[in-house]
């Protein structure tokens, strides 16, 4: 890229990060993977690496914040994360939904996209509705999320009082897989396959603490698709954690999102191959059903409560009671009643409708079956 190295370019981001040496021992590995793989990608425009660096940039900042509020409140360090809640799955088959429908009661703690964006300080009970921060968050989406990025609020939620997804916390460990969703970055994705991320759930659980401390609640509930690849990093952090995994017919999820990730990296890449886009979303995701598949078959210990998407599409109090009894966690009125607040406040295409077909990333039916054809025989009862 323009004659950019990957040394120069970590360099420039650790060279102001103003760090401990844990923690830049502990990002070091993954941001200089992900240097060196967006300096060596052809197809990336010189926006597209500023944008990533930026990016990078912003990662850091977010994670000595956090760093920083436990050296001035020491108190973080020793709240208690019991028994989280993680929800795992494919993409595209109801995890941002579930994820919202249970942040909605009002026994359970999810982290917001306005205070993973500014954690610091850390967030109060007591101001927490009123937090400046949030409508500077939401006045940033409807700046940025226009043009070519606008589709995006089509396909995936965005706004300050969204539950975020972990990876947005994991990006500031640079454990985690979201460099490969902006960016083509192949051999990053290979890093991070044979990473050994243990260092990102340790920031993770930080994340949890710092969001907690002044405003706890009973349950934390989570979300993001890439803890499916690291299974036993995360459970050497969270020994107690339990799993919902909702399912879906792979070939409902694969045209979208595909469609979604061309959008996200639209701004930067001046060309993108749709065929080669739709084969690597096939793999990439696949991947991770294969470890997933692979680590409950040998711990069937693992309190994991698998969810039918066309359930929580068709009755969504009923499905998200289900998991609760599974978990042993009460359902209260006020949980059912959030729920349906939720949904009455967020109809389906709120932002419009998401359009997209197998055939725009030269996917087919058989092809997406064969490639699926473990996870389709394993799950057969859920989709």
């Amino acid at each position: 890229m323009g004659g950019a190295t990957a040394a120069a370019l970590e360099q420039r981001l650790l060279g102001g990060a103003g760090l401990p040496e844990r923690h830049l021992a502990g990002v070091r590995p993954g941001l200089r993977a992900v240097c060196d793989a967006l300096v060596h990608e052809p197809g990336l425009s010189a926006v597209g690496l500023e944008r990533a660096t930026l990016m990078l940039e912003d990662d850091l900042r977010r994670l000595r914040a956090i760093v920083d509020d436990r050296v001035r409140w020491p108190a973080i360090a020793e709240v208690p994360v019991r028994r989280p809640v993680f929800i795992l799955g494919l993409p595209r088959c109801g995890t941002s939904l579930l994820h919202a429908l249970m942040g909605s009661d009002p026994s359970v703690r999810t982290p917001l996209q306005w205070e993973v964006a500014a954690p610091s300080p850390p967030p109060d009970a007591a101001c927490f509705a009123t937090d400046p921060r949030a409508a500077a968050f939401d006045a940033f989406v409807a700046k940025e999320f226009v043009g070519k990025w606008a589709d995006v609020r089509k396909a995936h939620p965005i706004g300050a009082w969204i539950p975020q997804e972990c990876g947005m916390m994991l990006e500031t460990s640079f454990c985690s897989v979201n460099p490969s969703m902006l960016f083509r970055v192949p051999s990053f994705f290979s890093w991070y396959l044979q990473a050994d991320t243990t260092y990102g759930y340790e920031v993770h659980r930080m994340w949890l603490q710092h969001l907690s401390w002044r405003n706890p609640r009973e349950h934390w509930v989570l979300k993001v698709q890439e803890h499916m690849y690291h299974l036993p990093e995360l459970l050497s952090v969270y020994p107690d954690a339990v799993f919902i995994q909702p399912h879906r017919n792979p070939v409902a999820v694969m045209a979208s999102i595909s469609a979604l990730i061309r959008t996200l990296r639209s701004l930067s890449f001046e060309e993108q191959d749709p065929r080669a886009l739709g084969e690597e979303m096939l793999q990439l995701w696949h991947e991770g059903q294969v470890r997933m598949m692979a680590y409950r078959k040998t711990h069937p210990e693992l309190r994991v409560h698998d969810m039918r998407y066309t359930d929580l599409a068709a009755d969504p109090v009923a499905t998200v009671r289900e998991a609760y009894r599974y978990h042993g966690m009460e359902f209260t009125a006020a949980a059912a009643a959030g729920i349906r607040r939720w949904l009455a406040e967020n109809p389906a295409d709120k932002h419009g409708r998401h359009t997209y077909s197998l055939g725009d990333f030269g996917l087919t039916e058989p092809r997406i079956r064969d490639v699926y054809a473990d996870y389709i025989e394993t799950y057969r009862d859920y989709i």
